[in-house]
């Protein structure tokens, strides 16, 4: 990545890049379609929407990574009762957020 001599690196705003570039990955997928029928686009109506998008895309992101059901039970356990886990999970789940609120122009009214 190449930056003008009066960018700094901006880690938030490569955060954001990292998910949009995981989130177009994933939405091309061969093979993905069946867990990303209903994810053709970032756009929603409102925030909560976004919400709902952002968790959903970390959970899809789960599923393609570790699509075996049964490990997934079984690993759940160990990251379910650790705070940091728990932390980790609301940053993916925050990251898609931002991203998905920039791809919806932060739902300001025009």
């Amino acid at each position: 990545m190449q930056y003008r001599e009066d960018e700094s690196f901006n880690p938030c705003r490569f955060l954001r890049l990292i998910a949009v570039c995981l989130t177009v990955a994933f939405l091309t997928v061969p093979g993905a379609a069946y867990a990303s029928e209903d994810l053709e686009s970032l756009m929603t109506d409102t925030p909560e929407e976004g919400f709902q998008l952002a968790i959903k895309l970390s959970q899809k992101a789960v599923v393609t990574t570790q699509p075996d059901a049964d490990v997934r039970r079984v690993l759940r356990g160990g990251y379910a009762n650790d705070p940091n886990s728990l932390i980790h999970v609301s940053h993916v789940v925050a990251v898609h957020f931002s991203t998905i609120a920039e791809a919806n122009g932060y739902w300001k009214e025009e």
